[in-house]
């Protein structure tokens, strides 16, 4: 993310942050209007807090014979006005403190809830997002915007924005209040407020600059970490733990100085205030000072003054102490908003419906019609791509590495569209149907079996989510993962770690067939499902695969050669075409097809055997 920022940039910044929080403070109105009302009262209280205190000054005064003029008609003091004043005073600072609790915890709830939601709605718009965007996004830095960034909004607009919305309204109404009681100081306030603003525009828009590169290589750290746990075995494989470590304390180094300059800037300006504040305090005394010799106010009418002028200047002391959690909080907001500004390229068009609704049942035909389709860099892939599998069959999809197999695939449950041409299921163009019916259609088996962290069951129960625990149970007999499951500590509900590690790679995979099985969709894609076991894992694994593919359409991206043999047909994908489209058998017998060179090289035995 760029940091060149034009001059505008901070009220940008603020305008995306305020935007990203409004869809989700929906009712949450009456909550809110007891919290501002919670904090008017408290603005009241503050106001009217010095009043006791100047009564009490201005009576001892008049007793002791000290003041003449402005303090006519004042009484004495005595026990019955001083015992007043201190009860009076002790109940607006307890009013004004059950005021600022209530307000505090009302927010607080706003805020949390609306961080809770915020961050839902992240989460389902990156899930939304297709196989182009996270094929080139930072996954940790992701993970730093939906857990970091949202707390980041969330923590600021509590601890800064709530204190500085209060005394915002307090400097209105003092302003007011001092404004009436002698408007020659009352202009104090406005020169101060005058001057802070001129000295915070040119620091602001530092701060928010440096804290967007503070954020983005705090997301960078994030990264680093994720990519090396999530590849430890070949770190330490490759004995690459010092390599990693100097990215990570390169990434780490760059935030730290970056957070050190945002806090150096944020301190001047903060130091910048005080001096402020201390000279417009210095101005009140001696002018006041002077004008209560004058018999223009009274003793306590300066004591109020002053009182007063704190509390006003307040506002500023506390905008240059958040100056640089607000920019952060600013700069957090515009990392969530720039992964929310990222439009899903797969989506429902408005005239969707269930597959099954417009096929009139699903059977698992599939067809592809001159079909174009680009790699995601702009160079084509597939070109004017035609061919159909009839239901129920099995066809095996070869071809050199980068041929786009995978890619392919992946058309059928939309994770890519088509350029052009059009691609269909029992007749359907599958972009006028449902993607929720379209992939509940499917049954997908990678070479990596995904599970989660969660039990056995529940990785199952994936399959389908309202799936019975009988059902579940069942699907795992069929894929011959019922024996090594109830040998696991707690059976179906053994708790997985991360990514199934715990297992070995067979028993991932059949645990993966037997959620595809629990699926029961008419169309199943197996992508190098066999590939890296060993040869009992894979006997074991190919007859899962077999209950699985039993009466379905089946696309089969292997190179596994009696997969091949026992295809009903085989699809040779080359140069963005087919290539070569046949029985293997029939291809096995052709000495010139690719099919047959490419097993006298891959498997010469095999080769060898059927001429």
């Amino acid at each position: 993310m760029s940091t060149n920022k034009p001059a505008n940039g901070s009220l940008n910044a603020v305008r995306r942050t305020l935007a990203l929080a409004r869809p989700h403070l929906r009712g949450q109105g009456w909550i809110m209007a007891g919290g501002v009302a919670m904090m008017l009262i408290e603005v009241v209280m503050r106001v009217a807090e010095p009043w006791p205190l100047k009564i009490v000054i201005d009576a001892v005064t008049v007793s002791l014979g000290a003041t003449e003029g402005a303090a006519e008609g004042q009484p004495g003091a005595s026990v019955a006005l001083l015992v007043s004043c201190g009860i009076l005073l002790l109940g607006f600072v307890g009013v004004r403190a059950i005021a600022q609790y209530c307000s505090t915890v009302v927010f607080a709830l706003v805020g949390s809830r609306v961080a809770t939601r915020l961050r839902s709605r992240v989460f389902s718009h990156l899930q939304s997002l297709g196989q182009k965007y996270h094929s080139r996004a930072q996954h940790g830095d992701n993970v730093q915007r939906l857990v970091g960034d949202v707390g980041r909004l969330q923590e600021v607009a509590v601890s800064a924005g709530l204190p500085l919305v209060g005394n915002v309204i307090t400097l209105v109404v003092l302003s007011i209040v001092m404004m009436v009681m002698d408007p020659l100081l009352a202009l104090v306030v406005l020169g101060s407020a005058l001057a802070y603003a001129i000295m915070s525009r040119s620091s602001g828009r530092k701060i928010v600059a440096v804290s967007r590169r503070t954020r983005k290589s705090e997301g960078q750290i994030a990264n680093a970490a994720s990519e090396t746990f999530g590849a430890i075995r070949v770190v330490q494989a490759y004995g690459l733990e010092q390599q990693r470590g100097r990215t990570f304390e390169h990434s780490n180094e760059r935030a730290l100085g970056q957070g050190v300059a945002s806090r150096r800037l944020a301190a001047g300006l903060e130091r910048g205030t005080d001096v402020i504040v201390g000279l417009a305090l210095a101005i009140v005394l001696v002018v006041g000072g002077w004008r209560v010799i004058e018999g223009a106010l009274t003793p306590g009418d300066l004591v109020i003054f002053t009182t007063y002028l704190k509390l006003a200047l307040r506002p500023l002391k506390d905008l240059a102490k958040f100056t640089g959690r607000i920019a952060r909080a600013l700069a957090s907001g515009e990392r969530v908003a720039e992964v929310l500004d990222e439009r899903p390229e797969i989506a429902d068009r408005d005239w969707a419906r269930p597959l099954g609704e417009l096929a009139g049942g699903v059977r698992g035909r599939i067809e592809f019609d001159r079909v174009d389709v680009d790699d995601g860099h702009g160079r084509p892939l597939f070109r004017d791509l035609s061919f159909r599998v009839e239901p129920g069959s099995k066809v095996c999809v070869l071809g050199p590495s980068g041929a786009g197999k995978s890619t392919l695939a992946g058309l059928l449950t939309r994770v890519a569209d088509p350029v052009s041409g059009r691609l269909a299921i029992d007749g359907v163009d599958v972009r006028d149907a449902t993607l929720s019916s379209l992939r509940a259609s499917v049954s997908s088996v990678l070479q990596e079996a995904v599970l989660f962290a969660t039990s056995v069951r529940e990785n199952i129960r994936f399959g389908r989510l309202d799936a019975s625990d009988a059902e579940v149970e069942e699907a795992a007999r069929r894929a011959l993962a019922d024996a090594f499951i109830r040998e696991l500590p707690d059976g179906y509900d053994t708790e997985l770690g991360d990514r199934g590690a715990t297992l070995s790679g067979g028993q991932r995979q059949r645990i993966a067939i037997a959620r595809a099985l629990l699926r029961d969709a008419p169309i199943v894609i197996l992508d190098e499902a066999t590939t890296g076991l060993d040869p009992e894992s894979k006997e074991r694994v190919s007859e899962s695969i077999d209950a699985l593919t039993a009466g379905r359409t089946t696309i089969s991206i292997t190179h596994d050669p009696v997969t091949i043999r026992t295809a009903d047909r085989v699809l040779w994908i080359e140069d963005g075409r087919v290539a070569e489209d046949g029985a293997p058998d029939e291809l096995l017998a052709s000495p010139d097809s690719r099919l047959s060179s490419w097993l006298r090289t891959a498997a010469p035995a095999l080769a060898g055997g059927a001429a």
